[in-house]
């Protein structure tokens, strides 16, 4: 069998399977409930990809027909996809927190013919939204249901490999859907490729092969997470897949012991906030002593870095911290991790900081999915922390004169479904991609980003400020879980604060704090305190424009469910300053007094 990589993803599969053949692919929890892991080799996870390839085409599957895949990240997921690409067919991902109205917008704006659901409790959470289309498939499911790696062999094995072997780099792979921050959500058309481009851009700069082991727990219906899974069965590696809990990943890390996380700040900053909680909890001077510790591991890695060796003095102070703290740090991600990627939202420096200063190895990228993923990367050899790093291969970056980042290259998407207005506001006649976002490029070209143009408050007094710097300076505090800066058209910014309730719990626990007293934890005077001195640290950071006036905390954190967060986690603001107007112009009210 050719080994020659292909163009395109429809021929994908049976061209790993060639190369690594009974090397593992997947990784996943053992079936039935254990507390072990099982994997599918490259030759099983062909075989199961031709199955349900066949099987699809047998249900009338024509080239460029919708797939629409709504389950969480799992083993299935990934064979669903592969297996309707190589059927010639476009896979539209659709997050399975949706609300359902999002659902029917995704299924009937993309025209989907056929859906895979996880099972046939997600099947039949959606029955009033699944109108229009031919038929319904499950990942999982009892005797009779329509599973569809159980699906007949509905066609010849060489109908199927015809089927991908005649998909061209130009056609349709994927239709992404933006997640909705403002209004419905957009179908980014993304070709084989572009995403193959961008694969050819990114993986060199990742490193990885057989033997390596990429855990991942982010969201697939995301194009970061897809990216991710392309990379690792491309190089050979091993996909290890979550157990399905977000709060068992810690966990799960110290168990199968990654080599490569891709993962959002979130994550690393629980991390932080729990070496913080340990610090203080061992007095007065713990904080110091961990503030100390993380200067003493910047400065050895920085001396490394330049090729020199650091003084016995600093190197001594480096190995004691090594053996009481960056080892155990590095043991939380399973000691042996080689590449770690932060993107989506900006990470607090602090936090980068401390992982780097540990020798966890983190990098910051940044793209979107019009992008077909990444177009900046920090890598080995070429990072500056607290940047997204300089552009991969076949982009160019330019800075508008409103601060807006254009980017141009190979892999800017094919547009908007159905919307042409709305890709010529997004891509201008000169093929600059407009990200929306805005930053400033240093003289090496590494892209610093400072917020989102959509974002910017303009005060009363006409001054500008991109709330990203200000929020993630107090998600730094491991009391707080989210903060939304307010102020546009007011003289000045105030805060919409959430806590991160496991640490507030933990933190009274060991104070003998009783949270129910005071009418909860949102109004208690000692987390007021908390908050209070997290907001004044970070003001400390920041213009005086941009400083924080007042702030409120609020007794429910920002959820899916209740309309403030996208499925991708990001805030929607309009809807958290609608729904939480009293408790703004209270805040506005009070400063009056």
């Amino acid at each position: 069998m050719r080994h020659e990589r292909p163009g395109t993803y429809a021929r994908f599969t049976e061209w790993a399977a060639g190369r690594y053949g009974d090397l593992p692919a997947l990784r996943h929890r053992a079936p039935g409930g254990g507390t072990g892991w099982a994997d599918v080799t490259y030759d099983e996870l062909w075989a199961r990809v031709r199955a349900a390839g066949r099987g699809l085409l047998g249900l009338g599957v024509r080239p460029g027909d919708r797939v629409a895949i709504l389950a969480e990240t799992r083993p299935e997921w990934t064979v669903a996809q592969l297996a309707a690409l190589t059927a010639g067919a476009v896979v539209v991902p659709v997050y399975p927190t949706a609300a359902p109205d999002e659902v029917a917008w995704v299924l009937a704006d993309s025209g989907t013919s056929v859906l895979i659901c996880e099972n046939a409790t997600a099947r039949d959470r959606l029955a009033a939204v699944r109108h229009g289309l031919r038929h319904v498939l499950l990942l999982e499911g009892g005797p009779g249901d329509p599973v569809l790696e159980r699906l007949p062999a509905g066609a010849p094995e060489d109908e199927l490999l015809g089927r991908a072997a005649a998909r061209r780099p130009e056609d349709p792979c994927v239709l992404v859907y933006t997640s909705g921050s403002t209004g419905r959500p957009k179908g980014c058309r993304l070709t084989h490729g572009n995403l193959v481009a961008n694969q050819d851009a990114v993986v060199p700069l990742t490193g990885g092969g057989p033997g390596d082991l990429t855990y991942l727990y982010l969201p697939l219906a995301h194009i970061m997470a897809q990216l991710v899974q392309f990379s690792s069965l491309r190089r050979g590696g091993t996909l290890c897949y979550f157990g399905g809990r977000v709060e068992d990943v810690l966990a799960e890390l110290a168990e199968v012991r990654p080599t490569h996380l891709p993962s959002v700040p979130r994550l690393f900053e629980k991390v932080h906030a729990r070496v913080s909680a340990l610090a203080a909890a061992q007095g007065p001077d713990g904080p110091g002593r961990l503030a100390e510790a993380v200067r003493t591991g910047l400065a050895v890695r920085e001396a490394r870095e330049r090729g020199e060796e650091p003084p016995d003095a600093l190197r001594a102070a480096w190995e004691a911290a090594e053996r009481s703290l960056f080892a155990p740090v590095r043991a939380l991600f399973g000691g042996r991790l080689e590449w770690a990627l932060t993107g989506a939202a900006p990470i607090a420096r602090g936090t980068l900081d401390f992982l780097l200063a540990c020798g966890v190895p983190l990098y910051e990228g940044y793209g979107l999915t019009e992008s077909s993923g990444v177009i900046t990367l920090n890598r080995p050899g070429a990072a500056r922390p607290g940047t997204a790093g300089q552009p991969v291969a076949g982009w160019e970056l330019r800075i508008a004169d409103d601060g807006e980042v254009l980017a141009r290259g190979g892999c800017v998407f094919a547009g908007y479904h159905g919307d042409a207005a709305a890709t010529a506001r997004t891509v201008d006649g000169a093929g600059w991609l407009h990200t929306g976002d805005l930053g400033e490029l240093d003289e090496a070209g590494y892209l610093t980003l400072t917020g989102r143009k959509k974002d910017l408050i303009i005060t009363s007094a006409g001054k500008n400020i991109a709330p990203a710097a200000a929020e993630a300076a107090l998600r730094q505090s491991r009391w707080i879980s989210r903060a939304v800066l307010v102020g546009d058209r007011r003289p000045y910014p105030v805060a919409l604060l959430t806590l991160d309730a496991e640490e507030v719990a933990a933190w009274a626990a060991r104070e003998g704090v009783d949270l129910a007293a005071e009418g909860g934890a949102a109004r208690h005077p000692a987390v007021l305190r908390l908050c209070a001195a997290a907001v004044d640290e970070a003001n400390e950071g920041l213009a005086r424009p941009a400083r924080i006036r007042a702030f409120t905390v609020l007794e429910e954190d920002f959820s899916v469910a209740a309309g403030t967060l996208t499925p991708t986690l990001k805030l929607r603001r309009a809807q958290i300053v609608e729904r939480h107007a009293k408790e703004i112009e209270a805040m506005y009210e009070k400063r009056k007094d």
